[in-house]
């Protein structure tokens, strides 16, 4: 028994000579890691440097991810887009005259334009080209002259219009020239809200200049001002006078958008829109080949009626029919003044743009069906669309409207309502 006890002991003392040195240089160790690790270039020394986040790196806090960005790649790609884009970019200055109460003068205004082809087809807005307009105090007359700026050359080239739709806010203008750059055009189809966005154009007359942002919102419908719609991407890259016709391209330099209006006043801020690349490519070949759209035709002046004019006099909503053009497809197929159209290949409309929008999806010789409301009855008209006449123009007023309205029992108070139309 005295030999175990002292065997024990033994084990324990030899224990303790292996432990104590063991534990004082884990401790020792710890403490001069630590004191290294407080000091940057050690640290860096023994971990390497800490790597710079990339895009798609994300990080997680209270279940809410946040994809972290290198600025100084975000700064390269914004360079390397102006760099690709600028030499794509026209400047547009347009001389016209203005008649009125005070006489003859001249005036000018600038838009931009996006160069498509080599030899010098170029693209922009209807209403950057197309000048003519009068009111009760004034007329302005078709351009005078119309010249074109490349970029970072001084030579103003004469420009001569193609063609010009003002439905959808496109022309086509040429210049005498070669080996010019044409730009890249992208699909706007895929365009996601929140991705990079740039604006490139010359706003108030200042070339070349270069915005950007992000794309806050797609398939927007916007007016401007008139009864025509549009449907846009909106977008916070500034957008200003003069602007109009540049173009809005994606981090790949593409053209994604041709910048077109912009809303502005007081609590108005980075609101701009684009017409999307994608809808105008048949436009711009249309332009380029018959230097106009040929479009399908109805034949019918109409405005639209709204839901408490409606609610009020028992209408549908729909679009009233005010007059029927002769020998159009609506009087060949028994369309009459005062029937409401409310509905197209039976999807509903309620205003006149969306019946555009319908009609504008078939073709010209296709047959569709109208449904459409009579005296208090329900009926299908069957309709075979036709071209739409050469410089069509509207032959009713407002006033005119309202009238029948009001001989057919169906008063209307409000003609602010009325969307007057052509097509």
């Amino acid at each position: 028994m005295d030999n175990f006890k002292q065997s024990e002991f033994s084990r324990k003392k030899d224990f303790k000579h292996f432990t104590t040195p063991f534990i004082s240089g884990v401790l020792g160790a710890s403490l001069v890691i630590g004191i290294c690790f407080g000091i940057p270039e050690i640290k860096t020394k023994l971990v390497g440097e800490k790597s710079t986040p990339n895009l798609g790196t994300s990080t997680s806090s209270s279940n809410v991810s946040s994809d972290l960005i290198d600025l100084v790649e975000y700064s390269n790609t914004s360079v390397a887009v102006a760099q690709k884009v600028l030499p794509s970019i026209v400047g547009i200055k347009i001389k016209y005259s203005v008649n009125s109460i005070f006489g003859t003068s001249e005036a000018n205004a600038t838009g931009s334009g996006i160069i498509i082809s080599e030899d010098g087809y170029i693209i922009t807005n209807n209403h950057v080209v197309s000048t003519e307009s009068s009111s009760s105090y004034y007329a302005i007359e078709e351009a005078s002259s119309m010249t074109v700026n490349l970029y970072n050359d001084s030579t103003e080239y004469e420009a001569k219009i193609i063609g010009t739709d003002s439905y959808t806010d496109l022309a086509v203008i040429k210049i005498e020239a070669s080996g010019l750059t044409p730009a890249t055009l992208g699909n706007s189809d895929q365009v996601k809200v929140g991705e990079f966005a740039m604006a490139i154009g010359c706003p108030l007359g200042l070339e070349s200049t270069v915005t950007s942002g992000i794309i806050s919102a797609v398939n927007r419908t916007v007016s401007d001002g008139t009864s025509s719609e549009y449907t846009c991407l909106q977008t916070d890259a500034a957008i200003n006078s003069g602007n109009s016709g540049g173009a809005l391209v994606n981090s790949n330099g593409e053209v994604i958008g041709i910048n077109t209006l912009k809303l502005s006043g007081t609590g108005v801020e980075g609101m701009g829109f684009a017409i999307p690349i994608s809808s105008t490519t048949d436009v711009i070949d249309q332009l380029i080949q018959f230097q106009t759209v040929k479009r399908p035709y109805i034949g019918i002046e109409g405005v639209s009626v709204d839901e408490a004019t409606a609610k009020q006099y028992h209408l549908p909503e729909g679009i009233y029919v005010y007059t029927v053009s002769k020998n159009s497809p609506a009087e060949k197929a028994g369309l009459i003044k005062g029937d409401v159209i409310t509905k197209i290949e039976g999807t509903e409309v309620k205003k006149v743009s969306e019946l555009n929008k319908e009609k504008n999806k078939h073709a010209i010789g296709d047959s569709i069906t109208l449904s459409i409301y009579r005296d208090g009855q329900d009926s299908e008209i069957q309709i075979s669309l036709e071209e739409t006449p050469t410089e069509e123009q509207t032959s009713a007023t407002t006033e005119e409207i309202e009238d029948s309205l009001l001989n057919k029992n169906n008063p209307q108070n409000n003609p602010s309502i009325f969307d007057f139309f052509s097509r």
